[in-house]
């Protein structure tokens, strides 16, 4: 297979083929939402992190529990409560008596795909050990750096705020997810059809994995190869500057932002089929990349106006290059 997106030869195929492999193993479990499916594919092909924000019930852990099942590599699940300390998180140096030595015992992240179940349920501290391992794949403890095996994926779920026990995540850790999602409730068909799949047993136990972590490796350096033209590079940097310009914004888009929407514009171009980006792949995934980052003005709030909707007038704003 080709580690670079050449062209739409083999290196394209061969992606088209695993994620279209995954998405259908993602859909024996998650009922009617392929476009959420897909959302998940392109953060893990662009090498970012996933938030899935709902009320309980819909699906979240189940989604991540779906694209971890359906990839041949390790995963650990950390559920996120009041008490669970940062060295639960990252690791914690133990002294051994036998050797007289301090042994590091490895956290929760210390896998290929993390899934941070309900997030933003552990207090401030413990959320902010995730921010290093995040950002930089790695972990330092105790003066020591560890680093994290590639892929790596952090999956997050989290309920809204007007939910009981629950603390807002820091500006910086949510800039360090590539994209926010929210799965919504399954239409009537799709809810029917759940209570019939899950009658004796849950689907995802059936699940297998259909590919696997040198795989997964190949596409990402396929994905590095999608060309990205000046036009596109400057739509994208036009962007993220109109929301900091924003009146209705007191935080806008930071520079992480304007990368990561490259980033998985590249990874969309590519499950598309093409080796080069337009600018409606950076206009379709912009609301999903963007919008979880941006904090409106209290006067914007008291109007009823959200960042999605800011976000929606900030794109008519900018113009589209030919």
């Amino acid at each position: 297979m080709e580690e670079s997106g050449a062209g739409p030869g083999s290196g394209l195929d061969a992606l088209r083929a695993v994620t279209d492999r995954v998405r259908a193993n993602i859909e024996k479990v998650i009922e009617g939402k392929p476009e959420v499916a897909r959302t998940a594919l392109v953060v893990l092909l662009a090498e970012g992190h996933l938030l899935i924000e709902d009320v309980p019930g819909v699906g979240k852990t189940m989604l991540s529990k779906a694209l971890a099942r359906s990839i041949d590599l390790t995963v650990r699940r950390i559920q996120f409560t009041p008490d669970l300390l940062p060295s639960d998180v990252t690791g914690v140096s133990i002294f051994n008596q036998d050797t007289r030595q301090f042994e590091f015992r490895p956290g929760g992240v210390f896998a290929n795909i993390v899934i941070g179940d309900e997030i933003n349920r552990a207090s401030p501290k413990t959320q902010s050990a995730m921010l290093e391992c995040m950002e930089e794949r790695q972990v330092t403890v105790d003066n020591q750096t560890f680093a994290l095996d590639a892929p790596f994926m952090v999956i997050a779920t989290q309920n809204p705020l007007e939910m009981e026990g629950t603390y807002a995540l820091p500006e910086a850790q949510r800039d360090r997810f590539l994209a926010r999602v929210s799965m919504g409730y399954p239409v009537m068909a799709a809810e029917i059809a759940m209570l019939s799949a899950r009658n004796t047993s849950s689907p995802i136990d059936e699940l297998e994995p259909v590919t696997d972590a040198a795989e997964i490796r190949k596409l990402i350096g396929v994905v590095g190869g999608i060309h990205v033209s000046s036009a596109v590079l400057r739509y994208a940097v036009a962007v993220t500057t109109a929301t900091r310009s924003s009146p209705d914004l007191r935080l806008g888009a930071s520079p992480r932002a304007t990368l990561h929407l490259v980033r998985a514009a590249k990874a969309s171009a590519a499950i598309a089929g093409r080796d080069y980006v337009v600018p409606d792949d950076l206009r379709e995934l912009a609301p999903t990349v963007l919008a979880h980052r941006l904090l409106p003005t209290v006067e914007a709030s008291m109007s009823g106006r959200g960042p999605a909707e800011i976000l929606a007038g900030v794109l008519r704003t900018v113009p589209v290059p030919d």
